[in-house]
């Protein structure tokens, strides 16, 4: 009987972006990011929303599916647009 060799895969990585629209303010991009990403400031916030708004979207957080998951449905709970999360 052969024995079962367990595959230990690394949980992968996503990244959670959000897009730009005409309806969210640049006050409510950054209030949402400082609220519901971990250690997002709000100077780093208001880069983020700037470069959403020049370029069309921004990666706002990298990390673990499962938290990824967690933030990806919080953002987009407030309103705020959101692209389908990528694998890192």
């Amino acid at each position: 009987m052969r024995e079962r060799q367990a595959v230990h895969q690394p949980y992968p990585n996503v990244r959670v972006i959000v897009l730009d629209d005409d309806v969210n303010t640049f006050q409510h991009v950054v209030a949402c990011l400082v609220r519901i990403i971990p250690a997002m400031d709000p100077d780093k916030a208001w880069a983020l929303a700037h470069r959403i708004d020049s370029e069309g979207s921004a990666v706002v957080w990298c990390g673990p599916q499962e938290q990824g998951e967690l933030y990806h449905q919080q953002l987009a709970a407030e309103g705020l647009t959101m692209a389908p999360l990528e694998r890192d």
